[in-house]
């Protein structure tokens, strides 16, 4: 019986999927329309036989459009298959799940959406951060960094405003101007910031600084993307990297 899975695949590290993701990528998948950002660990659970397709969407680089994503989804269920649209974090964070599942209704195919954990959340507790904590936030907010695709791009001053943390998905790009967005609208210099880059994942690095200082300490040390910029209070309790790296490589022995 066709049908199609959204399923998110976690933060990075394989052993992060979910049970149920786990299972009917073993299980159930026949074909499996892959992002970028599903590493060869995580694909590794898919089932012997199923068809892997690559259909990346990665900022500044060549690009599978998404129209071309809905519509494979659309003939491989319509062909009787069990298609599984797998992509990094959750689906329905930045994910463009939400316009995957209306293609999918629209086209009166089954659907399920299998929810991952999100890097928004998981990524900064990896480094030690807790994206809420009392007394030193009342909130997270969840942002993308870029602007949309008519132009527009998210209201800085009133983020700047909220007294959240600020997690910011795909601004690495940008961070340069970020920073100064905020400061302009009203948010401290001296605020603590960090920048992950492959959160989870043994390539896991990451820089804090004031948000004042964080756009060039991030240039000085070759942070590459996939990243996520977090800004506000809670930043402060990012552990050192030497730390971290100390820890990988006891786990390692």
């Amino acid at each position: 019986m066709s049908k199609v899975y959204l399923i998110g695949a976690g933060p990075g590290a394989a052993d992060l999927l979910t049970l149920r993701a786990a299972r009917i990528l073993a299980e159930e998948a026949e074909v499996v329309l892959a992002d970028d950002l599903v590493s060869a660990a995580v694909l590794a659970h898919v089932r012997p036989g199923a068809r892997i397709l690559r259909v990346g969407k990665r900022g500044g680089r060549p690009s599978t459009p998404q129209s071309f994503i809905c519509r494979l989804m659309v003939r491989y269920a319509r062909h009787g298959k069990v298609v599984v649209r797998l992509k990094g974090g959750d689906s329905f964070v930045f994910g463009r799940g939400g316009e995957e599942v209306a293609a999918l209704a629209a086209a009166g195919v089954d659907t399920e959406v299998v929810p991952g954990l999100t890097a928004g959340i998981a990524v900064p507790a990896a480094v030690g951060i807790p994206v809420t904590h009392r007394g030193h936030c009342h909130g997270v907010t969840l942002v993308t960094g870029h602007g949309s695709e008519h132009g527009g791009e998210p209201d800085w001053a009133a983020l700047a405003r909220t007294g959240t943390t600020l997690v910011i998905y795909m601004g690495l790009g940008r961070l340069l101007n970020i920073a100064a967005r905020l400061i302009a609208a009203g948010m401290d210099p001296t605020t603590p910031a960090a920048a992950i880059a492959a959160g989870t994942t043994a390539g896991q690095r990451h820089v804090v600084a004031c948000l004042a200082e964080l756009p060039a300490r991030v240039a000085a040390s070759d942070l590459a993307a996939p990243a996520l910029i977090v800004v506000g209070e809670v930043a402060a309790f990012a552990r050192p990297e030497s730390l971290q790296w100390a820890e990988a490589e006891m786990r390692a022995a």
